[in-house]
């Protein structure tokens, strides 16, 4: 590391769970970002901060008016333009030290694997549940730890699934689309719930990277912010999962 990475992330270099071989490893890492929106963002910003050498951002929207409310990484001059590429700028203006990717496409079933190939962790920030099946099974399929986040209202959920199928998929948490599944366009949102999801998320993956303390797996932290409250309760795997039951490895 250069006299100004060490200076850069000093903070962390005088954690005993990250130190020197952590931060390494976080400048050697490869992550996914799937979704520049209100999860996407704050988990970007905190990655790219801590150094996570490459970053990939898939997403195919645009930047619009209605975003600014939460999804910090965008301004008003950015309305219009595509979301992957200004949050890719973004990250790499915060931190030179990384590479960050924009793939203006959306995720699907059709072509999951390839986009998240060659990735150390895959996050799931999006907000529909056929993108959010498709993240969970191309993971499954790739061997590749899931961080995924949701929120609406006052209320946010993060949970960590592992790369080995011994532990809870998504699925095993959401096994089909739920018929009375909304929006954060239908339901509101407050802004500020999204950065406390985004950097619980942001969080768990460097946790992952660096190996420090213990991942989400097979846990989901539940916060309620009207109560200011937080709690986190066991995800079992589910033996009739069609996602991960015989997975194990």
């Amino acid at each position: 590391m250069t006299p100004d990475s060490i200076k850069r992330y000093a903070r962390h270099l005088v954690l005993k769970e990250i130190g020197g071989p952590g931060q390494q490893a976080l400048l050697a890492a490869r992550v996914a970002i799937v979704g520049a929106g209100g999860l996407g963002g704050p988990v970007g910003l905190y990655l790219a901060a801590a150094g996570v050498g490459h970053i990939t951002i898939i997403d195919d929207d645009i930047v619009d008016a209605s975003n600014l409310q939460r999804q910090v990484q965008f301004i008003t001059t950015n309305i219009g333009m595509e979301k992957a590429v200004v949050m890719a700028d973004t990250l790499k203006d915060l931190n030179p030290d990384i590479m960050a990717k924009a793939i203006v496409s959306r995720l699907t079933a059709e072509n999951a694997e390839t986009l998240l190939k060659d990735h150390d962790v895959i996050i799931d920030g999006v907000d529909d549940f056929s993108s959010r099946f498709a993240i969970n099974d191309a993971a499954l399929a790739l061997k590749t730890p899931l961080v995924s986040g949701a929120l609406g209202r006052f209320q946010g959920q993060v949970s960590a699934h592992t790369s080995n199928g011994t532990g809870a998929c998504y699925r095993c948490l959401v096994p089909d689309i739920p018929p009375e599944a909304e929006t954060c366009s239908e339901v509101g949102i407050v802004g500020a719930l999204a950065g406390i999801i985004g950097s619980v998320m942001a969080l768990e993956v460097v946790k992952i990277i660096t190996g420090a303390g213990q991942p989400l797996y097979g846990r989901l932290w539940l916060y309620d912010g009207l109560k200011a409250e937080a709690r986190t309760i066991t995800l079992p795997q589910d033996p009739r999962c069609t996602a991960c039951a015989g997975r194990a490895s």
